[in-house]
């Protein structure tokens, strides 16, 4: 028995982009479903016998890959430029399928960076309803206090809007007060966030580096080199399970009355 999907979680699924790019494709008319363009949003299929088109090219599921690249400092975020500068993708390893970053860094920031075919799990990674946590290493200059401390823990104002608690600890401190290397674990997926951060208490970052997402975690790999997530990581991110709500209790199930 066969069961239906929606259309652009099935081309998520078939490496074409990620969810909301493939419903950016169907909208403006680049995919059509046997042979003719879907009229509305939302449609759906049946993998087993619709045959799905994009620009005229069938599309079908691939093997999943995923893997943790180590990004240089610039280094573009993207899978081309137009400017003709490095991307993730130009350095990156040819395994013979289409690779998309899943999420960024900035072009001066180095460390993890997940690369996958997957639209579907780079959704569920991003997505702000599962939290997935990305931990920092970051060298800073300049006045810094516990004031300063406690403020980036609690969360600062930045123009678009105030960030949520982060959680920041002292790595490694000299006996002089600039160049301390902070520790920051944040769930939170916004442009620059961390530079920002810093910014807004009067601190400059000189050094900002990547060193996990979820379960994944960079360990000693080097710039410019690739590994393959194992079988647990990989599940931990086509699965990730959101953090309960504080204050939340599940039901508790009654025994029947006899």
């Amino acid at each position: 028995m066969s069961q239906n999907e929606r259309l652009h979680k099935y081309l998520a699924r078939c490496g074409v982009a990620s969810r909301r790019k493939c419903e950016v494709l169907i909208a403006q008319g680049h995919v059509t479903v046997n042979g003719k363009i879907p009229g509305e949003p939302g449609t759906t299929i049946d993998p087993n016998y619709d045959v799905v088109l994009v620009d005229g090219k069938k599309v079908l599921p691939e093997e999943l890959v995923v893997i943790a690249f180590h990004k240089p400092p610039q280094v573009l975020s993207a899978v081309e430029d137009a400017s003709d500068r490095d991307t993730v993708i130009s350095l990156g390893p040819d395994l013979g399928v289409r690779l998309y970053p899943v999420g960024r860094l900035d072009f001066a920031s180095e460390g993890l960076l997940l690369l996958s075919n997957d639209g579907d799990l780079t959704q569920k990674v991003l997505h702000p309803r599962y939290q997935v946590e990305r931990e920092y290493e970051v060298k800073i200059k300049g006045e810094f206090t516990s004031e300063v401390l406690d403020r980036l823990r609690k969360g600062v104002q930045l123009s678009d809007g105030p960030t949520k608690p982060a959680h920041v600890t002292i790595q490694h401190r000299p006996e002089m007060q600039s160049n301390v290397w902070l520790r920051f674990v944040i769930t939170e997926g916004r442009n620059r966030i961390i530079r920002r951060m810093c910014e807004a208490v009067g601190l400059s970052v000189l050094r900002l580096r990547r060193v996990r997402v979820g379960q994944v975690s960079l360990g000693d790999l080097k710039p410019g080199k690739f590994r393959y997530l194992n079988a647990i990581e990989k599940d931990s991110l086509l699965h990730p399970v959101p953090p309960a709500k504080p204050g939340k209790k599940k039901p508790v199930r009654r025994p029947a009355r006899k």
